[in-house]
């Protein structure tokens, strides 16, 4: 494809709005069927009119995303979710009512308004309203939903920042919205509904226990589904959110031994603890899940720039909201 000037616009979260300058340019550039990467509280995400197929197709040239890996479309408010719905179960409303917005995308029927090319051809759509407020102004001001998965090449680590956007994405998109750094880290809870249960299709920081507050919740069994095969979620990749450095994931003993005999080429990342500290090839996330949720790709980004022949992953644990971290880094790996 060819190379254009990215825009890059910096903007304070606390006073946007829909009029701010940057907002409208943004929104021309969109409604013009530019790519336009915007930071939300999960990861930062490559926005396109949701119901232009012209501009959907981009996102997957920029990407390098096949087209069996079907998009979320961000909306401002339950109205424009329920515009892309051929049905809103009662349970999508309750689940709206107390996760939106945030990081929780809902699958439903969709409705004829959406394109084949959102859906990878499936008769389901992902939609989720996200919480930050530089998301929430853009989708306001375009007044459109927004197609969006994260704003980085196919399979490479999730954006957390939009200089992690430009590391892959410079010259393929118009512009990016610099908002700071993303709270959550790790991309949203994905849900499907079976009648009145909750199918977990890709855990995020919404855990089930959370959800299991609004209606009972189906055991997470993670999929994998080939490239060449249309699925229900993203993220189902076997190969995901990958650093370029090949990736191995240990349990705690024999991490202490290669933290205690490494070499410059093995790049570690574990958690936090007494006599652990941040070295060259070396990072340490806090041993709560928000806290390494929030660290991980960055970490990662920073060892892959070390030009390290491998990075060493310590294990964590598997069972409550940790569950959406393991998935992660298992992809990782694979």
């Amino acid at each position: 494809m060819s190379e254009r000037t990215t825009i890059v616009g910096e903007i304070n979260q606390v006073e946007v709005d829909p009029g701010h300058e940057m907002i409208e340019q943004a929104a021309r550039l969109l409604l013009d069927g530019g790519l336009v990467a915007f930071p939300t509280e999960t990861v930062y995400g490559l926005g396109a009119l949701a119901l232009s197929p012209r501009a959907v197709r981009r996102i997957f040239e920029a990407k390098g995303r096949p087209a069996t890996n079907p998009l979320i479309c961000h909306v401002w408010s339950v109205d424009q979710a329920r515009s892309l719905a051929a049905e809103w179960p009662e349970l999508a409303q309750r689940l709206a009512d107390e996760f939106w917005p945030g990081p929780l995308t809902i699958v439903v029927p969709r409705s004829s308004r959406v394109p084949d090319e959102v859906c990878a051809g499936l008769e389901t759509v992902a939609i989720r309203m996200p919480a930050h407020p530089v998301a929430r102004a853009l989708i306001e001001a375009v007044g459109e939903p927004l197609a969006a998965p994260s704003a980085n090449r196919y399979t490479e680590v999730s954006p957390t920042s939009a200089a992690h956007v430009l590391d892959g994405l410079e010259g393929r998109i118009e512009m990016v919205l610099d908002g700071g750094g993303c709270q959550v880290g790790l991309e949203s809870t994905l849900v499907a509904l079976v009648g009145d249960e909750i199918e977990i299709l890709r855990p995020g920081m919404v855990g089930a226990e959370q959800l299991a507050e609004v209606a009972r919740v189906r055991d997470f069994k993670a999929q994998v589904v080939d490239d060449l095969k249309a699925r229900p979620s993203p993220g189902l990749s076997r190969r995901h959110y990958s650093p370029t450095a090949p990736v191995r994931m240990v349990e705690g003993g024999e991490f202490e031994g290669l933290r205690r005999g490494v070499g410059t080429k093995i790049g570690l990342l574990g958690l936090c603890g007494a006599g652990r500290s941040d070295g060259a090839d070396r990072r340490f996330l806090p041993a709560d899940p928000d806290g390494y949720a929030r660290g991980l790709y960055g970490a990662l980004r920073y060892l892959d720039r070390r030009g390290v022949d491998e990075i060493v992953i310590e294990a964590p644990p598997r069972e409550g909201r940790w569950t959406a971290i393991y998935d992660r880094l298992a992809r990782m790996g694979r």
